[in-house]
């Protein structure tokens, strides 16, 4: 179908506010414009939400150093589920601030405690950096539920772009190595296929928001060589088994580049013998899915999205 009419006008309002390109930019300073940039549209585009009942944030010690985890605590008598939330922006850019309308949504919709990691980011931190630092959150935020409030025994994980791809791959260490028992996976315009293979690479052109261009560079800066495309933990599609692995909500957007890494990947969770399930946001790019205060539809698929959640954790 076309581009739904209100996409349509936030991609034109982006193209016009959108810098020339700005490769050739360090990174430092384009993660400052995006996050300035990001803060200030999380007002405008993303609805208002309830306050939780307080928000904690904790210093985790991680390999080489210690990250940032914000906890968002629901209302109401403990012990809560918890959801790990994973921001995106190409490994390389993206905050805790950007979704934190998205994570209070979670709260109260799914009556769960959210947490978010600030994962270091590449260049500076390349892979596996990330994957293994959320990782550490992860197992911390375990080995801390009772001071938390928290039920480890309902744990989902999930994220956008590039944090649906750092969820992805948190199930299969969290599989491969012992770790917690995560009961639901919620991916959103995930990347799974770093060696870009899939069909939307192809079939999707340029012009919605995220470019083939942007996505080789991000790759570029968060690889430590181009072979390192292959590895499951960049690429979770490529991973020789995906048996075993959580259930799956995995949405794509029509007009995304990306949108078959996610429908290949909830193709083959199924095909492994898992539970997958996939929804096509038709008429959206790459990000508008989050423009839940002025696209109607962005606002269902979120309660969609939610109820899928809270319906995992009663499980």
């Amino acid at each position: 179908m076309a581009l739904d009419p209100r996409v349509r006008l936030l991609v034109a309002v982006s193209k016009r506010l959108e810098a020339d390109d700005v490769r050739d930019v360090p990174m430092t300073v384009r993660r400052a414009a995006s996050a300035r940039l990001s803060h200030l549209g999380a007002r405008w585009v993303m609805r208002g939400t309830p306050e939780p009942a307080a928000v904690t944030h904790h210093l985790v010690p991680v390999t080489g150093g210690k990250v940032l985890v914000r906890v968002h605590h629901p209302h109401g008598r403990g012990p809560h589920p918890l959801y790990v939330f994973l921001h995106g922006g190409g490994w390389c850019v993206g905050t805790l601030e950007e979704r934190d309308p998205r994570c209070r949504a979670v709260v109260a919709g799914a009556g769960c405690a959210v947490a978010t990691v600030d994962y270091r980011m590449a260049p500076e931190n390349q892979f596996p950096t990330a994957p293994e630092d959320c990782y550490a959150a992860l197992l911390w935020l375990v080995e801390h539920s009772a001071e938390l409030d928290i039920d480890a025994s309902r744990l989902a994980v999930g994220g956008e772009s590039a944090g649906g791809n750092l969820a992805a791959v948190l199930c299969l260490m969290a599989r491969d190595r012992g770790g917690p028992q995560i009961c639901h996976q919620w991916l959103d315009v995930p990347a799974t296929d770093a060696t870009l293979s899939q069909e939307g690479h192809r079939n999707v052109p340029d012009g919605y928001l995220l470019d083939e261009a942007s996505i080789v560079d991000y790759l570029e800066h968060y690889l430590p060589s181009p072979d390192a495309a292959r590895d499951p933990l960049v690429s979770p599609l490529l991973a020789a088994d995906l048996r075993g692995l959580p259930p799956a909500w995995i949405m794509t957007a029509e007009y995304d580049r990306l949108r078959g890494d996610g429908e290949a990947y909830a193709a083959a969770l199924n095909a492994a013998g898992g539970s997958a399930t996939h929804v096509r946001l038709a008429g959206h790019v790459h990000p508008s899915f989050a423009f839940t205060r002025l696209v109607p539809s962005a606002a269902a698929y979120e309660r969609d999205a939610i109820a899928a959640l809270r319906a995992a954790f009663a499980r």
